[in-house]
């Protein structure tokens, strides 16, 4: 096994670190003595599992260590975490939650992308998929609402200025989850017209006598 691989393992087995550690720290926040060493501990193994990404990436470009578990294992681990963070963060009473509709967005468009992707392997055997801008926006918006509900600084208490009625531990949110819809319709968008392209959404008989 090549030491990418090593470190993309290592990242997987992170994330039950990082979310236990997360439930219990909001559990003591429920009761009312929160334990602020464990909060900077799930923050640690969080930085720590991100820049594991980094790390095992440029370890395979930089040592020709690209491997097909390789291409496996990282989408695991890089969605893996996110989404156990974005889960972990709108249900474990910490001081900052996501909204309820946050995660559910986010997962939705998981599981649309994955069955478009499905159902185009199906059909045509192959699949390629091409990063988009909107996507890596909403991957970096992604992250940055978990660090900023992790590290609670107090003017995410405030309402915006601009908008009152709107707290400012919302916006992170709020733009997340718009490019990340934005981009899972792209995708669907690209895969119909892929499918189209290769003539899956012709119509066709049910029984040819030729």
């Amino acid at each position: 096994m090549t030491t990418a691989n090593k470190i993309t393992i290592l990242r997987i087995l992170l994330i039950p670190v990082f979310a236990t550690l997360a439930v219990y720290y909001g559990q003591g926040v429920k009761a009312g003595t929160p334990n602020e060493w464990m909060r900077w501990s799930t923050i640690a193994v969080f930085v720590l599992a991100a820049a594991s990404d980094g790390l095992d990436g440029y370890i395979a470009r930089r040592y020709n260590q690209k491997s097909a578990l390789g291409v496996i294992l990282d989408p695991i681990a890089d969605k893996g975490l996110l989404l156990t963070a974005i889960v972990t963060l709108s249900f474990s009473n910490w001081s900052l939650e996501f909204p309820l509709w946050f995660p559910i967005a986010i997962i939705s468009r998981d599981l649309i992308v994955l069955s478009g992707a499905v159902t185009l392997r199906l059909l045509s055997g192959d699949v390629r998929v091409r990063p988009k801008w909107s996507g890596k926006t909403a991957t970096a918006l992604q992250m940055t609402a978990i660090s900023l509900a992790m590290l609670q600084p107090p003017f995410l208490l405030n309402p915006v200025p601009w908008f009152p009625s709107l707290a400012a531990s919302d916006v992170a949110p709020i733009l997340a989850g718009f490019f990340t819809l934005l981009s899972g319709t792209q995708y669907v968008i690209d895969g119909i017209r892929n499918a189209h392209a290769e003539g899956h959404g012709d119509p066709k008989p049910f029984w040819d006598p030729h």
